[in-house]
């Protein structure tokens, strides 16, 4: 039972409205997910440390700005919680980065190796429009100097966004585009300018502002260990439902 305000609900409520709402087989996949976690961390003879819980937990008291031990406690209770449950919460995460670091970390240069065309970046400038034909005119323009790619992105573009950024659209990987467009973009040089291509019944006209050659930074190394972690959690919940 959890009370709110004066207002009680019940478990019985909780795990109806997660049925209605369609939620309930994504919270009982985790649960589970958790109990795979648990039973490896005790293969595996993980532990945590007193250090390590409380350095967890004041990064994320610095993170919510929880200056006062009252702070915390009125957050805690503002999210339904208690202490105990905040620190097994915390407990738990430390677990599974434990467990996905002492599984995966000796293979995730190998795996960023075999899969580095993945991770190679564009920085990627587009027009979108709805006729073919202004977007033909579009490209004549810029090829014969009457207005930049830039000037031609600011007053053309149908999304008010990349009108705004002269159609700067951000940073890609090969496999986040549209598959026509990663390969014509990923074939060409910087400053090239694209198209017309009619995807999805637009127009786009595409410039790459720069490449970005796939480098194992941290950031990249944590992206690939989680993606692995997360792919041995499904294989081990599918063998475990069909066991």
């Amino acid at each position: 039972m959890i009370e709110l305000k004066g207002h009680v609900i019940y478990p019985d409520e909780i795990i109806a409205y997660l049925k209605k709402t369609m939620q309930i087989k994504e919270i009982c996949n985790n649960i589970l997910y958790q109990k795979i976690i648990e039973k490896a961390v005790l293969e595996k003879g993980i532990t945590l440390t007193p250090e390590e819980i409380q350095t967890e937990a004041d990064r994320l008291r610095y993170e919510h700005r929880l200056v006062k031990a009252s702070d915390t406690l009125a957050w805690l209770t503002d999210q339904l919680i208690i202490s105990d449950d905040w620190e097994a919460g915390i407990r738990d995460s430390l677990e599974s980065k434990k467990l996905s670091e002492a599984l995966f970390t000796k293979d995730v240069e190998k795996y960023f190796l075999e899969n580095q065309l993945d991770y190679d970046q564009i920085s990627l400038y587009q027009i979108v429009v709805t006729n073919i034909q202004l977007a033909q005119e579009i490209c004549y323009q810029i090829e014969e100097g009457e207005l930049s790619f830039y000037e031609a992105a600011h007053l053309y573009d149908i999304d008010e966004k990349r009108r705004i950024n002269c159609g700067y659209e951000g940073k890609f990987y090969r496999w986040s585009l549209n598959p026509d467009i990663a390969a014509v973009v990923f074939s060409s040089k910087p400053g090239d300018v694209l198209g017309p291509m009619m995807i999805d019944k637009a127009s786009y006209i595409l410039m790459i502002e720069e490449f970005i050659p796939a480098e194992l930074t941290p950031e990249r190394h944590q992206e690939i260990l989680h993606k692995m972690f997360k792919e041995w959690l499904a294989a081990e919940l599918n063998y475990f439902l069909h066991a």
